[in-house]
């Protein structure tokens, strides 16, 4: 099976043949998913060539259209760049675009580096006790309600169902919402990813699976009591134990990996 790597919303869209993409029209982006994890898996490395796209359009017995496509997916999440009569070429890593959520479903697809699991948490203890504050200052009584549906939810299907999580995005969202501050709601799609992303890799084994409900019923509660305060430093705690869990899966996944 193919994954398209279109977001960790989209559990199942990713179950998709090539037979399937190419029937749906969505080749371009099968084509990219199966570059990009190459890239990420060190086929490709900063400086390597991609195949001339004669040479995979033939290998895979399609059109040289779809590869073009596929290459221009790429290169606007900064993965490679065409030039003439040098070809396509991958760029260095300082230059994808990490924040984009399918390139973040490419990393978490792979085996995500310790280096970059710990920095989409610093740029959430960044952010995230910052706007919880501002939430707690500013959210209105209907993103309260809203909140505390997303906790309910939560709370009832856990983190362990994909209802549980989607809850969790919502939570996440409606308080960047209740900022009013609109370059920090429009961290939301990245924020979002990062939280789906990493919540399914600690959800993918019982060991993993301690409960962050807690955790978010006191930074509601903070939200909801007008307390910034509290809210910054019940969010920075969410945050640090989630990192935590984190880090406990990817040495679970690493050893297994080792094990096998």
């Amino acid at each position: 099976m193919i994954e398209n790597g279109n977001g960790p919303e989209q559990e199942g869209a990713g179950d998709t043949t090539y037979e399937e993409a190419v029937s749906h029209g969505r080749l371009h982006g099968t084509l990219a998913h199966r570059l990009a994890v190459d890239i990420l898996n060190g086929v490709y490395r900063p400086g390597d060539a991609l195949p001339f796209q004669l040479d995979s359009s033939e290998a895979l017995n399609i059109s040289r259209t779809p590869y073009r496509e596929a290459l221009k997916i790429l290169a606007a999440k900064g993965f490679v760049d065409s030039r003439p009569k040098r070809g396509t070429r991958v760029r260095e890593r300082t230059n994808w675009n990490l924040l984009d959520p399918e390139v973040m479903g490419w990393m978490f697809e792979t085996t995500p580096t310790e280096d970059f699991i710990h920095g989409l948490f610093e740029l959430r203890l960044i952010n995230e006790p910052a706007a919880a504050e501002l939430a707690a200052e500013r959210r209105t009584a209907e993103e309260v309600e809203r909140m505390r549906h997303a906790l309910e939810v939560m709370r009832v299907e856990t983190l362990a169902t994909e209802t549980g999580r989607l809850a969790d995005i919502d939570f996440h969202k409606t308080l960047l919402i209740a900022t009013r501050n609109e370059v920090l709601i429009s961290l939301n799609s990245s924020i979002a990813a990062a939280i789906a992303w990493s919540t399914r890799l600690k959800s993918t084994d019982p060991k993993d699976s301690r409960s962050s409900w807690q955790d978010h019923a006191r930074v509601f509660e903070a939200i909801e009591a007008g307390d910034g305060r509290a809210a910054r430093w019940s969010m920075e705690t969410l945050v640090r134990l989630a990192l935590e869990d984190t880090r406990r899966s990817q040495k679970r996944r690493e050893a297994e990996g080792e094990a096998r």
